[in-house]
C-alpha cells in the first residue's frame, strides 16, 4: 500500500514537473513574437524609423545566441533550476524597463534582456532527463515542442489585442507576469538536479564564441539593410570568421570546453544539428510571410487586408497541432525511432510547401498551408532533443541541446534575411507603393521547401540508436554524476 501511494505520488510530482517546464516553451515563444504584429506601430510610438524599430527583433535574436550556449553550460555546472530562474529574472527585468521607460533605448535594453529567455528550452529538456523516468522523457520532450508553437500561435493575436485595449506598455507588462509567474512556478515545484559537471567555467570560449556569434547573425541579419560590401558588413565578418579560427583549436585544446567539439562532432550529434539548422530555415518562413500574406491590403489582388488580430486569431489553429501532434509523436519516436520520425516530419514539411506555392487563392486556404507546416513542425521539433538525449553524456544534456537550440536559432536568422531580400526585392507597384509580388511569397515557399527537402536529406544519416533513450522506467537508469564545484 505504502509503495502504490508512493508511485501514485510520483506520477503526480512527474506531470507537475512537465507542466511547469513546459510553460517555459510558451514563455520563450512569446519572447520571440511579442513585438513582431506592432513592428509597423512602433515608429510612431517611439519616434524613430523603420530601420531602427527592427533592431527591437534584431537584439534579441543576438542575446538569444550569446545567452544559449553560456546559460546551458552554466546549467550544466552549477545547476539547471538556478539558471532556468536567472533567465526568467531576466525577463522580468526587461519587460519591466521596457514598459516603465518609454523611450526607444530602453525597449531595446528590455527586448535584449527578454532575449536570455532561449535557454529556457534547453536547460528545462535537460532537467525532464534528469527528473523523469526515462520512458515518459520522449512524450515530455514533444510536449515541450508543442508550447513552443502555442506561444508563437498566442504571441500574433494577443500584443494586438492588449495594444488596442490597453496600450502598448500592456504587451510588456503581459510579458513580466508570465515570467513572474513562472518564476514562482519553478522555484515552488522543479527540484535542482543534482547532476553536475565539474571544473572551470571556459570565459574565453565564451567570450570569443559570443563575438563570433554576434558578428556572424550582424552579416545575415543586417547584411541586406546595410549592404553586403558595405565596411560594416565586411567588418562584421571578418569579426565572425577570426573569432571561430582562434575559439575552434583553444575548445579542442582545453579540458573543460565551453563546447565540447569532440561530441558535438559525433555524427548523430552533428547531423542533428544541421537539421536543427535547417528546420529553422523552413519553419520560420511560415511565420514570417503567413500573417503578411492575410494582412496585405486587397488593393494589390493577391492580399485580404485581415487586421493583425484576426491574421491572428486564423492562425491559432496553427499553433494547436503542435498540441495535437506532441503526444503522437512521442509514440512515432519511441515506436520507429527519433531518426525516422524526423524523416517523416521533414517529409510532411516538405509537401506542406510544394502545396503553399500553388495554394494561396484564398485565406483558409494559407490557413490550412500554415496548419500543416506547423504539423511538421511538431514532429521535427519533438525528435531532436531526443536524438541529442541518446547521444550525449548526461552531465552534457543542457549543454548539448542548447548548442541544437542555437543551430535553430542561426536557421530562422537565415530564414528571416532570405524571407525580406525576397519580399523587398520581388515587388509589384500598387498606387506608387512598392508592395511583395505573389512570386515573392512562391519563392519564399519554395526555398522553405528546399531547406526541408535538405533535412530528410540528413535525417537519412542519422544512425539509429543501439538503445531508445525510452527503453526503460527506471529511474537509476540514469546515471548521476555530481562533479567538484
Amino acid at each position: 500500500m505504502i509503495r502504490r501511494f508512493a508511485r501514485t505520488s510520483d506520477r503526480r510530482s512527474d506531470r507537475l514537473i512537465t507542466g511547469v517546464l513546459c510553460l517555459s516553451g510558451i514563455v520563450v515563444a512569446l519572447q520571440h513574437t511579442l513585438v513582431v504584429p506592432l513592428l509597423q506601430e512602433f515608429p510612431g510610438i517611439l519616434g524613430v524609423d523603420s530601420a531602427s524599430v527592427s533592431w527591437l527583433v534584431t537584439v534579441t535574436l543576438l542575446t538569444a545566441s550569446v545567452a544559449t550556449p553560456i546559460l546551458s553550460r552554466l546549467a550544466d555546472m552549477f545547476g539547471k533550476r538556478l539558471m532556468m530562474l536567472v533567465s526568467l529574472g531576466t525577463i522580468v527585468l526587461g519587460s519591466v524597463v521596457a514598459a516603465v521607460g518609454g523611450t526607444f533605448l530602453t525597449v531595446l535594453i528590455g527586448r535584449g534582456l527578454q532575449g536570455l529567455a532561449s535557454a529556457l528550452v534547453p536547460v528545462a529538456i535537460a532537467i525532464m532527463r534528469d527528473e523523469l523516468p526515462a520512458k515518459k522523457v520522449a512524450g515530455a520532450t514533444a510536449l515541450m515542442s508543442a508550447t513552443l508553437g502555442i506561444g508563437s500561435a498566442l504571441g500574433l493575436p494577443l500584443p494586438g489585442l492588449f495594444y488596442g485595449h490597453l496600450g502598448w506598455q500592456s504587451i510588456f507588462w503581459m510579458s513580466a507576469v508570465a515570467g513572474a509567474v513562472l518564476f514562482a512556478a519553478v522555484l515552488l515545484v522543479v527540484p535542482e538536479s543534482p547532476v553536475r559537471t565539474g571544473g572551470r567555467f571556459d570565459l574565453g570560449g565564451a567570450v570569443l564564441l559570443s563575438a563570433a556569434l554576434v558578428a556572424l547573425l550582424l552579416v545575415i541579419s543586417k547584411g541586406g539593410t546595410w549592404g553586403w560590401t558595405d565596411p560594416r558588413t565586411l567588418i562584421a565578418a571578418a569579426v565572425a570568421v577570426l573569432a571561430f579560427a582562434v575559439w575552434f583549436p583553444l575548445e579542442l585544446r582545453i579540458g573543460m570546453p565551453l563546447v565540447d567539439l569532440r561530441t558535438s562532432g559525433r555524427r548523430p550529434v552533428l547531423l542533428t544539428n544541421v537539421a536543427g539548422l535547417l528546420l529553422g530555415i523552413s519553419m520560420y518562413a511560415n511565420m514570417l510571410t503567413t500573417t503578411q500574406q492575410l494582412t496585405l491590403s486587397a488593393d494589390t489582388g493577391h492580399g485580404f487586408g485581415l487586421s493583425v488580430l484576426a491574421a491572428g486569431l486564423w492562425l491559432v489553429p496553427a499553433g494547436l497541432m503542435m498540441v495535437v501532434f506532441a503526444p503522437i509523436s512521442a509514440r512515432a519516436i519511441e515506436r520507429f525511432g527519433a531518426n525516422r520520425t524526423l524523416v517523416a516530419g521533414a517529409g510532411i514539411l516538405l509537401a506542406s510547401y510544394v502545396v503553399r506555392v500553388f495554394a494561396a487563392g484564398s485565406v483558409l486556404q494559407i490557413a490550412l498551408g500554415a496548419v500543416f507546416v506547423m504539423i511538421g513542425t511538431a514532429v521535427t521539433y519533438a525528435t531532436m532533443p531526443m536524438l541529442i538525449l541518446d547521444a550525449v553524456p548526461i552531465t552534457e544534456t543542457a549543454s548539448a541541446n542548447g548548442l541544437n537550440a542555437l543551430a535553430r536559432s542561426i536557421g530562422t536568422a537565415i530564414s528571416s534575411a532570405l524571407t525580406a531580400a525576397l519580399l523587398t526585392t520581388v515587388t509589384v507597384d500598387v498606387a506608387g507603393l512598392a508592395v511583395p509580388a505573389p512570386a515573392a511569397f512562391q519563392l519564399v515557399y519554395a526555398l522553405a521547401g528546399l531547406a526541408a527537402l535538405a533535412t530528410v536529406v540528413v535525417a537519412l544519416f542519422i544512425p539509429h540508436p543501439a538503445r531508445p533513450v525510452a527503453a526503460t522506467d527506471d529511474r537509476s537508469a540514469h546515471p548521476v554524476t555530481t562533479g567538484a564545484r
